[in-house]
Formats: structure tokens, sequence, C-alpha cells
């Protein structure tokens, strides 16, 4: 069985594989001063939890956006789970011409999404990734990766707002009933839920002029779901595509 671990700056995704099927997944926070040891403890933990030992474990992928971290994981991997990782960086091959200038400023994370992107639903396809940052990938029909554009995350443009607006205060993410809000709930739901719905379907409209009308959206990360209630554009929902990503990856690169 696969390990696939998807660290980000905000969490990090944890993946069982058994060949191509997931049979568990976890999320937990990031903390980029766990030690290798606490890493170990907490991934054996949670395949205990999952009724899974780490003897079954015969390989472990990892794509990390927090370099500080890697050298930690891959220690990780020899000493809890005797396998060499797979570590995903700028000099893999991902399959998949990348058209972004320089190629190494692109994310991994998001080369991933495209690699199972283009497996799972064909090009050209566009990617709405609800992270950290709010990130929009273009995939062509022939599944080279063109670009992309980088909007700030729903969390931490509220975080921004609420920071630096004294008489502002936080609310739930959710949609309030009507986009004329009759009270300061109302009233920041309406701007920020309905403002970031609307920013997904106008960017997916140029995107989608650009690499052509037919062009799949398919929605990731923690509010996806959620805008995907009201947003146009957005026809399929999948939270594990850098996880697969990573089992497609290592799959071709094991031999």
């Amino acid at each position: 069985m696969l390990l696939a671990l998807d660290v980000g700056n905000t969490n990090l995704t944890i993946g069982v594989f058994d060949g191509d099927r997931l049979i568990a997944d976890w999320r937990v926070r990031t903390d980029r001063d766990r030690t290798t040891d606490e890493h170990g403890i907490l991934l054996t933990n949670l395949l205990e939890h999952g009724r899974m030992q780490r003897s079954q474990i015969t390989g472990l992928a990892i794509s990390s956006v927090v370099p500080t971290m890697n050298e930690s994981l891959q220690r990780l991997s020899t000493r809890y789970f005797d396998a060499e990782a797979f570590l995903v960086g700028h000099n893999t091959d991902f399959g998949i011409g990348i058209h972004y200038q320089p190629p190494t400023d692109v994310g991994t994370d998001r080369l991933l999404n495209a690699v199972a992107a283009l497996q799972q639903y064909g090009g050209p396809a566009i990617i709405v990734d609800f992270g950290t940052g709010t990130t929009f990938d273009a995939i062509a029909a022939d599944g080279d990766y063109l670009g992309g554009a980088i909007a700030p995350g729903i969390g931490i443009a509220t975080d921004a707002l609420f920071q630096r607006a004294s008489r502002l205060y936080r609310v739930e993410l959710a949609f309030p009933p009507t986009a004329v809000g009759t009270n300061t709930v109302e009233a920041l739901q309406s701007g920020i839920m309905f403002g970031y719905a609307g920013l997904v379907d106008s960017l997916v409209g140029r995107f989608r002029a650009e690499i052509g009308a037919d062009a799949r959206v398919i929605a990731t990360g923690g509010l996806a779901e959620t805008i995907k209630a009201e947003s146009k554009t957005i026809q399929a929902i999948d939270q594990f595509l850098t996880l697969n990503g990573l089992r497609i990856l290592w799959e071709r690169n094991r031999t």
C-alpha cells in the first residue's frame, strides 16, 4: 500500500492507497516544527486507528510546498516505513508539457492536480483549488499545463479584513439569504461568499475564452462544496486530486 502525504501551507493531507483505491484519508494541521519522530508517531496512530499497520505500507510519496519539512519527512520514510520516499520536486517528470515560465515557479501540488485531472476528466480543464490561496489552473486539450491565476484564499482575505477593521468581526463562512445584507453578519457573508463565487465564475469565463468553452471545471479544497452551491461554472468536486496525482506519479516512477 502507498502512503501519500500532501504538505500544504495550512494542512497536511494524508492518504492510503490500495492499488488505485483510496482506502483512508486524514487532514491535520501543518506543523513546521514537528520532528521526524513526532510525525512518525502521528502517522502510526492514524494507521492503527484505520486498522492498518506500518508494515503494510510499501511506498511513501510526498508533495510539499513547505521545503523546510522535506528532510524530516524523508527521514520519516526510512526510519518508520523502511522505504525511500518518492519526493515530488521540480526535477520530477510529470509527463505533461509545462508552459509556465519559469517552470520551477509553479507549485508541485498544482502540477499534481493537473496530472490527476487530465487522467480522470480529460482536457481541456480548469482546476479551482480553495486553499491558503485560491488558485486557478488551465489544462489544454492535449494535457499541457498552460498556467493559471492566484488570488488570496478566503481565509487569509477575511483574516486581513477583521484585523484591520476594528468594528468588524468573524462570521460563519456561509451564504446569507440575500445578497443585500440587512445586518453586519449578512453583509460580511454576502461580500465574502457571493464575492468569491463571482470571482470563480468571472475567471473561469475568461479562462474558457482562452482555452476552450468546453473546458471542464473541477474544484478542490476546503470550501469547494460550499462555493459550488452558488457558482454557475463549477461542474465537479474532487477533494483528492493532489493525492491521486501523487499516486499516479509514484506508480510511473516505481520501476
